[in-house]
């Protein structure tokens, strides 16, 4: 029972009995998955959105919203694509027109060598006790 259709042609009654059952499942699978033996984990997952699929159609029924089955809607075919290609080709000789063109870039400027690291006050007096031993 995945379908909605299926949900939507239970009575009340049939939906509140199959909460309580997926609920009473879903309590023995954490049991199994606390002591290791639960073989299918993604076991939850399906009871978790099947239950969310029997509340909502007791909710909607609860507010007196009927919701009728959708037929499913037809496929269409989709028709053949023109050719893309002069459109690609003509689009960035329009758009070369219209920029004017760069002016020679300056070079850049050289990296100053890195400076070379310095010890710090806690290393120099680490040094200076060996030193002294």
């Amino acid at each position: 029972m995945t379908k909605i259709s299926d949900v939507r042609a239970l009575s009340a009654d049939q939906i509140n009995d199959e909460i309580l059952k997926l609920k009473k499942e879903a309590f023995n699978l954490r049991f199994q998955r606390a002591t290791g033996q639960l073989e299918k984990p993604t076991r939850f997952r399906e009871i978790r959105r099947t239950i969310a699929r029997l509340l909502t159609v007791a909710n909607e029924r609860a507010q007196g919203k009927e919701v009728v089955a959708r037929a499913a809607k037809p496929v269409k075919a989709k028709a053949p694509k023109a050719e893309a290609a002069p459109k690609a080709e003509a689009a960035p000789a329009a758009a070369a027109e219209d920029k004017p063109a760069k002016a020679a870039s300056k070079p850049k400027a050289e990296k100053k060598p890195a400076k070379e690291k310095t010890e710090t006050k806690t290393a120099t007096k680490k040094s200076a006790k060996k030193a002294e031993d």
